[in-house]
């Protein structure tokens, strides 16, 4: 773990003016706090306290104070910016010095120490995917896409140059990256990091949106997240790839070379239990309106709820990987969810259910090796398969009758979460749209 005085060496050496102090709210906004260096070592030594009755799903106004513990372990100087700053992620605390278990932040980390409770630690891969729009002469938005480049192209425009710069201040903010491509849709790009446990990969998973967002700027582009912002073309997802290592030696333990599939009944029980709570957990891992009209068949998103090994059709699937590297690098991949999810309580929600299966041994389906995107009702019925929520509304419905999920969420986080869907659901369905319009308006 960094030190105090590690630190305030960095700081010096970087010639740091200010420090910005990062937190989530429930639906995975950054927020952001941000003192000049000179409050620093204080900042380090006794915490720094807000007003928490600001933040959507935190207190309210008459139990407003909290405060803001800084990772040291996070620590980063920004790339970017005429001013040189600094971040550091914080947890949420209450006045009398317990965590706030409605930061999603510690969310994460209750789950993290019930895995280490049976001996595991829990490692994360996601890959977000994202849109590159232009902006309109006023500086709002374009329904435009910023290239009209497909998957895998190879190209010198424009796009190419973001994606490589965008990659290098992910390295300058410790980020790994492995890979950068083009998407299937116009203006829709990748790129991966490195594999890590949870709580390091949703750290990454936060600085990862804010640093694309800020060097799409810079190119007077804008970054979006939202699952599906192009109507009838691919949406973007957050492909997850996890397994459980033992927590002393950091051995796979989702690998045994002689299942025929090369998984461990670990990763069977693992399987299991995602698949028996994704119809819940849809409310976070898919947590928008939106989210629900990249889930649909046709466009490489997985409606129906099952796994197969390396079936991109199904919910979960077995990734192929080099048979030299199978016993460190076995893992599963959840193909749900999508980059609007808050990334710490998408990893909880996916630990808890995963948890469960290995604990009450829950026994994973057989594999389905067909194109399910294909399936029709009766070939679905015929595998017993299941389909995920068609909306936001059936998703947070599922989610509030699933003890296993609202135990690891906690009732705090549950009520407000519970009622600030309900109240998007239903602006939405009251709101009447250009389509809408477009479609009756001479009935």
């Amino acid at each position: 773990m960094a030190s105090k005085d590690q630190i305030l060496a960095e700081v010096k050496k970087n010639e740091i003016e200010f420090v910005n102090l990062h937190f989530t709210d429930i639906h995975g906004m950054v927020k952001s706090i941000t003192i000049p260096v000179s409050q620093l070592e204080g900042a380090i030594d006794n915490n720094v306290w807000f007003d928490g009755s600001s933040i959507e799903g935190f207190t309210r106004i008459f139990e407003s104070d909290m405060y803001l513990v800084l990772d040291l372990d996070t620590f980063r100087v920004l790339p970017w910016g005429s001013t040189p700053t600094a971040l550091f992620i914080c947890d949420v605390y209450l006045p009398n010095g317990e965590p706030f278990m409605g930061d999603p932040r510690q969310i994460l980390k209750k789950q993290i120490a019930e895995a280490a409770k049976m001996g595991f630690k829990y490692n994360t891969g996601p890959e977000l995917e994202f849109f590159l729009f232009k902006k309109k002469e006023d500086g709002t938005i374009s329904s435009l896409p910023n290239d009209q480049a497909g998957y895998f192209d190879f190209t010198t425009d424009l796009a190419a140059h973001i994606r490589k710069d965008m990659s290098s201040a992910l390295i300058a903010l410790g980020i790994q990256v492995e890979t950068l491509h083009h998407e299937v849709a116009p203006g829709q790009h990748e790129i991966s990091f490195r594999y890590a446990d949870a709580l390091q990969t949703a750290d990454s998973a936060v600085l990862f949106k804010c640093a694309l967002k800020a060097i799409a700027q810079k190119y007077d582009l804008h970054a979006t997240f939202m699952p599906k912002p192009i109507q009838g073309q691919n949406g973007s997802g957050m492909h997850t790839h996890q397994s459980l290592a033992e927590l002393k030696t950091g051995k796979n333990l989702f690998h045994d070379p002689k299942d025929e599939n090369g998984l461990s009944e670990t990763a069977k029980h693992f399987i299991a239990g995602l698949l028996d709570h994704a119809s819940a957990f849809a409310a976070v891992t898919n947590p928008t309106v939106n989210s629900y009209k990249r889930l649909v068949p046709g466009y490489e998103a997985p409606v129906y709820i099952a796994w197969g090994t390396t079936n991109r059709s199904a919910l979960i699937r077995l990734p192929r990987i080099n048979p030299k590297l199978a016993s460190k690098a076995t893992r599963v991949e959840l193909r749900c969810p999508d980059p609007s999810c808050n990334p710490y309580l998408a990893f909880a929600a996916m630990l808890a259910s995963g948890l469960d299966g290995v604990r009450n041994k829950l026994k994973a389906p057989l594999p389905v090796n067909e194109n399910i995107f294909e399936f029709n009702d009766a070939q679905a019925k015929k595998y017993k398969i299941k389909t995920l929520p068609g909306n936001l509304a059936e998703a947070v419905d599922n989610f509030s009758k699933d003890k296993i999920l609202l135990d690891a969420f906690g009732p705090h986080f549950c009520e407000k979460y519970i009622a600030a869907k309900g109240e998007e659901y239903d602006e939405y369905r009251l709101y009447v749209s250009p389509w809408e319009l477009k479609k009756y308006i001479e009935n």
